[in-house]
């Protein structure tokens, strides 16, 4: 709701005002497109939208957004999904998803658009990025945002016993559910119990949410609260749901739903699935006739009014087949009863009430009774209760009182009303300048109820601290302005606004000294009384205080001036600078005065008026052709500029300002004026600094070349000088130079005698650069007829004040000698001579490269020749002409080799001829011829050298065969039921393009299983498993069915797995390797064959034996193979060593006399790891000293 006071025109023109700021924003507003922050973390199968706005764009405000995808695989390329504009912008792995509507994008408003994926799937993983067409004059700003999207598997599992239950009223119910995840990323999970019967919606029974707050359904609040109801963790994934004293209302399908929760990184929580369990059914049977009644109600404490409801459920068997009547009691007192036909009769005072539509009594359902009172009065505070007695049919049909229950009182508080709102004030700036707006907001923060209404009054405490009423706004929304402001308010002065409910705003237009103080919101709350009357219920303040800047406060002028002395022609600027820096809106008067020189008077020259026009003043009118007037866009500074300056301008100038305010009735006062200080001016006349390049040059072109001659003016007089240029060749013989060309300052061309007599008019070019101290004249096509000595002469040419030209000064400038002769011939190709020898089906390449010609401008044409062993002449297989046309060589028509040429020039003079998939009949020489072709100067193409490269020589042949297979053979001793690997290694192959096809044989003896046989005719070699080179795998033989497990370790270890192994599978295994290749044409065929070395493999029986036994306990093993051997060792040294020392005391001397000594060494055992080796002693002899 907003309030002016503002006149219709005034009104107008603010509004017009507010469209050209608008207007103005949009000029250099910078385009921004956001997009949803990620990365976002979704589940397979959920549906996502993601945002994408755009904002300060110019155009239509309905945009167009596409959107695209960078894929983890390649991140640099972008694939596009969907457009708004354009139907055929997906590409085709997205076509069919968008045009069945599982990919869409859904227009929000016409700058925001959300990006649907109903279904997500793995490959959805991925940068996304919403781009927005421009639709902008210029490009300024982002036009695309992206995002990260990781789509996740859907790990959620919740499972629930499926049953049925019959229950008896009173038991207890237990419920149990299981939650697992394997999410990777943090997430919560929240579980919630329903209760569904068949005709009616789900009824939450109890949940535990994401922040693990257990929270109960409003049916089963009190019961919970009362703790009938309990939900409890028992485990990592378990929960538990129990429901004490179990109620005939709890029949139903009760099963449990959960759901995953991550949390984005704009910081909300989101459901990425939710699931639910198996139902189990429970039925509840009554135990007897008993009534059960329970009172409720929402809360105990209330506030005038407000609504109470209080219900009377009844817990009863077979309710529907019953009779009941219902009384309620407040305080003891009688209210309304309920008969058994279902009629409510009410005493006297809730008679009225109800007949007022202040209160209600009814029946909501067989078992369920309401009391309801809509508006609440400080006398219902007290006890409620509801009786409810059974009514018995009796044989001759009438009813007669039965059983009478009621439950304990409720009592309420009904509290009487109060204000609790609170009022917060705020306001534009503490300090403003004099005429600036005071903008005030006034909100209510908290406590106001949508059915009262607010009454508000702005005042102002001033610094004598006297209070005077502003505004004031009643409840009723009518606008009252205070004594003292209703002039003001009547101009449009004084606006006050309701922005929304219990938000307000004052602002105050044009403010003066006198505005300055305190400034206070005083808002009221008003509620209706029953009786239809509005009642105070409190009011609250706030405040903020403002000062205002006076506007004269150190009000001056200055007039400043960088240029006291110009020249002829030159301009000048006078500034008018005003203190302090006022803002543009100031009101601000400045007038220009001028003394001319020699006079003693001043008068007014122009004038900037406070409303930003401009007057002249009327002694001095031709100022206003060279004069300009500027106002600064950011203060009142004024600045005079003065062009063209002559000696009329000289004189002394002086600025006069004025400050006004423009008064809230439009009146005008002025505040304060200033005069600045003296400033002269004084005009010179130019001195020419007219100076052209003198340098000497030579020049030495061929013909058809263009002969650039240059004239340089290295420096002028002024910037605005003109030139006028003439342009001569001097010839052998030739006493005065010739005129060719001459260009007045006016721009006008004149042919001389010598172009006219020598036909040089359409062969020349004149420039002029845009600096204009560069004067170039070009002979295009040049002659041999055209070598001379050229030169130029400038005339400069100034515009004096009065509009008149006149020549200032003249030069001539260096001669340039130039000699014009024919063209070399220069062609040069490369003659690198080249044998190469490739293998069939690889590409060539081969080069023609022109080292040098005749000239840069020169058309080259290019052919391949080969010459083939056999043949009596070359052929020709491909030519390149001068026009780059393409053509192809009877060769390469008669043959497939047109299909498999390529010819390109990555750079001048460099020609490559790829032939690709190289044929054995491709074999041969090649060489290039080139032709250089030239334009002479009447336009004719002709030939003027050709070259030949030398000879490179090419053998295609097809791949050697390398094949080697690992011929290595080896014994393994499996346990029966055991597996065993046999590997197939391959250690070289022929080419990286090679296929392999692999076969596992075995070589076995004919007859018991377990014996071998050395006969050749009593073995048999049988396939268990053959794989194709098209990875096509072969029947598995019979006595390996369901046993062979196959695997491709790398690129050449294939490994076959044999499983569950007997005594039949003893034998020599083998494998045998096949080496493929593809001919140029596509086609496979077989380059080699190599088989591997055999692998004996011995199948042991599991049954005992003496080997085993020992085998199998370690003591043993060490006991019967380790320990005898050190022992033996021993012994052997100690008889060894006995011997020797009788010997060496029986026979001394023989030990003197050298004979040898036997040194014996520490006994060195050999031990095996297997059982089926026995340990070797060897005893090493000693050296013999």
């Amino acid at each position: 709701m907003s309030f002016y006071f503002l006149p219709f025109t005034k009104m107008r023109c603010l509004l017009l005002e507010l469209t050209s700021l608008l207007l103005l924003g949009s000029i250099f507003a910078q385009r921004q497109v956001t997009v949803q922050e990620g990365p976002l973390y979704r589940t397979e199968n959920s549906h996502i939208t993601i945002w994408c706005n755009v904002s300060d764009y110019q155009g239509p405000s309905e945009q167009n957004f596409q959107w695209s995808i960078y894929l983890p695989s390649l991140p640099e390329r972008e694939v596009q999904i969907v457009s708004t504009m354009d139907p055929s912008f997906p590409y085709a792995i997205y076509t069919q998803r968008v045009r069945s509507g599982e990919i869409y994008v859904e227009k929000i408003q016409g700058d925001s658009a959300l990006l649907h994926i109903t279904e997500l799937q793995d490959r959805d993983t991925g940068v996304y990025e919403c781009h927005t067409p421009t639709t902008d004059e210029r490009y300024f700003g982002s036009y695309s945002a992206k995002m990260n999207l990781i789509v996740i598997p859907d790990s959620l599992r919740v499972t629930s016993e499926a049953q049925t239950l019959n229950k008896v009223q009173h038991d207890s119910l237990e419920l149990r559910c299981a939650v697992s995840k394997t999410t990777v990323q943090h997430s919560h999970v929240s579980i919630a119990w329903y209760r569904k019967k068949a005709d009616g919606p789900p009824v939450e029974v109890v949940s535990l949410n994401r922040d693990f707050v257990l929270h109960s359904g409003s049916e089963y609040s009190q019961r919970h609260a009362s703790g009938d109801i309990r939900l409890d963790k028992i485990g990592e994934t378990l929960s538990r749901l129990t429901i004490y004293n179990l109620q005939s209302s709890d029949e139903g399908e009760f099963y449990c739903e959960a759901a995953e929760w991550i949390q984005d990184p704009d910081g909300t929580w989101y459901a990425m699935t939710r699931k639910r369990s198996e139902g189990t059914v429970v039925h509840v049977e009554g135990t007897d006739m008993d009534i059960n009644v329970r009172l409720e109600t929402e809360k105990r404490t209330y506030t005038v009014g407000e609504p109470v409801e209080f219900r009377c459920i009844l817990e009863v068997q077979n309710v529907a087949k019953r009779y009941f009547s219902i009384s309620w009691a407040f305080n003891s007192s009688l209210i309304a009863s309920f008969g058994a036909n279902a009629v409510p009769v009410l005493n006297n005072e809730f008679a009225q009430r109800e007949a007022l539509g202040q209160l209600k009594v009814s029946k909501e359902s067989d078992s369920v009774y309401i009391l309801k009172i809509y508006q609440l009065r400080l006398e219902d505070s007290g006890k409620y209760n509801c009786r409810v007695t059974e009514r018995l049919k009796t044989s001759t049909g009438e009813f007669i009182d039965g059983e009478s229950k009621r439950p304990k009182n409720t009592p309420i508080t009904v509290l009487p009303l109060k204000t609790n709102i609170s009022v917060e004030v705020t306001n534009n700036a503490p300090s403003v300048l004099e005429g600036e707006s005071l903008r005030f907001g006034c909100n209510v923060r908290a406590g106001f109820r949508p059915q009262n209404r607010l009454s508000v009054t702005w005042q102002l405490v001033d610094k004598q601290n006297r209070r005077s009423d502003i505004v004031q706004l009643d409840r009723d929304g009518t606008l009252h302005p205070g004594p003292s402001y209703v002039e003001r308010s009547s101009y449009g002065g004084i606006q006050m606004e309701q922005i929304r409910p219990g938000s307000f705003t004052l602002e105050i237009f044009n403010s003066l000294k006198a505005d300055e103080g305190h400034y206070e919101c005083r808002i009221t709350e008003w509620t209706r009384r029953l009786d239809g009357e509005w009642q105070m219920i409190g009011e609250r303040h706030n405040g903020s205080a403002v000062s205002i800047n006076a506007l004269d406060a150190g009000f001056a002028v200055t007039a400043i001036s960088r240029t006291p002395g110009v020249t002829y022609n030159e301009s000048f600027d006078l500034q008018c600078i005003i203190k302090p820096h006022y803002p543009s809106w100031v009101p601000v008067s400045v007038t220009w005065r001028f003394q001319p020189a020699g006079s003693t008077e001043f008068h007014d020259l122009v004038t900037f008026t406070r409303d930003g026009g401009v007057q002249w003043g009327d002694k001095y009118s031709g100022f206003r052709t060279r004069t300009a007037i500027e106002k600064s866009e950011s203060s009142n500074n004024v600045r005079l500029s003065i062009s063209r300056a002559s000696d009329t301008e000289a004189g002394k100038y002086q600025c006069v300002a004025e400050l006004w305010r423009k008064n809230y009735n439009s009146s005008w006062t002025r505040l304060a004026d200033r005069t600045s200080n003296l400033l002269e001016i004084r005009v010179l006349r130019p001195v020419t600094r007219l100076q052209v390049s003198k340098s000497k040059r030579s020049i030495t072109l061929v013909e058809n070349r263009a002969i650039p001659l240059n004239c340089s003016v290295k420096s002028q007089t002024s910037p605005d000088s003109h030139f006028a240029v003439l342009w001569y060749v001097h010839k052998p013989g030739d006493t005065d130079g010739r005129l060719i060309l001459k260009t007045t300052h006016n721009s006008v061309f004149d042919y001389g005698t010598y172009a006219e007599e020598e036909g040089l008019k359409g062969r020349l070019q004149f420039e002029r650069s845009l600096s204009g101290g560069l004067f170039s004249l070009t002979v295009q096509r040049a002659q041999v007829s055209d070598t001379g000595s050229y030169y130029c002469h400038v005339e400069e040419w100034l515009l004096n004040p009065n509009y008149a030209w006149y020549k200032l000064a003249e030069e001539v400038s260096g001669r340039t000698e130039v000699t014009v002769k024919l063209p070399d011939n220069l062609l040069e190709v490369n003659q690198t001579m080249k044998n190469l020898t490739i293998l069939e089906n690889e590409w060539v390449t081969l080069e023609c490269l022109v080292t040098s010609r005749s000239s840069h401008a020169s058309h080259l044409s290019v052919e391949w020749y080969v010459w083939k062993p056999g043949r009596p002449e070359k052929e020709e297989v491909v030519k390149l002409s001068r026009q780059a046309t393409f053509l192809y060589g009877e060769l390469a028509t008669v043959s497939d080799l047109k299909g498999r040429l390529r010819l390109e020039s990555p750079s001048p003079g460099l020609y490559l001829l790829t032939i690709q998939n190289m044929t054995v009949q491709d074999s041969g020489m090649y060489s290039c011829r080139v032709e250089e072709w030239l334009l002479d100067p009447t336009n004719t193409w002709y030939r003027r050298a050709e070259s030949l490269s030398r000879w490179t020589t090419i053998a295609v042949k097809q791949p050697d065969a390398s094949l080697q297979v690992d011929t290595t053979a080896a014994n393994l001793t499996v346990p029966e039921q055991g597996q065993f690997h046999l590997d197939c290694t391959i250690l070289s192959v022929s080419s990286q393009e090679s296929r392999f096809a692999v076969s596992w044989v075995v070589l076995k003896t004919k007859g018991r299983a377990g014996h071998t046989s050395h006969n050749k005719d009593g073995e048999e070699k049988e396939v268990l498993l053959r794989v194709g080179q098209d990875a096509i795998f072969s029947p598995e033989a019979s006595p390996w069915e369901g046993r062979l497990r196959f695997q491709r370790l790398s690129a050449t270890l294939y490994r076959l797995t044999v499983l569950r192994a007997d005594a039949t599978d003893g034998g020599n295994y083998s494998c045998r390797v096949e080496e493929w290749l593809p001919d140029p044409k596509g086609v496979w065929y077989k380059l080699d064959e190599e088989e591997s070395g055999p692998i004996s493999v011995y199948v042991q029986d599991t049954g005992s034996s003496l080997q085993s036994v020992t085998c199998s306990n370690d003591a043993l093993f060490y006991f019967v193979f380790f320990y005898p051997f050190p022992i033996f060792g021993i012994l052997i040294i100690t008889i060894l060593l006995v011997r020797f020392k009788s010997r060496n005391s029986s026979k001394n001397s023989e030990g003197k006399n050298g004979v040898p000594l036997l040194w014996i060494k520490e006994p060195h055992l050999n031990y095996s790891p297997t059982c089926l080796e026995p340990p070797v002693l060897s005893i090493h002899p000693g050296t013999i000293d």
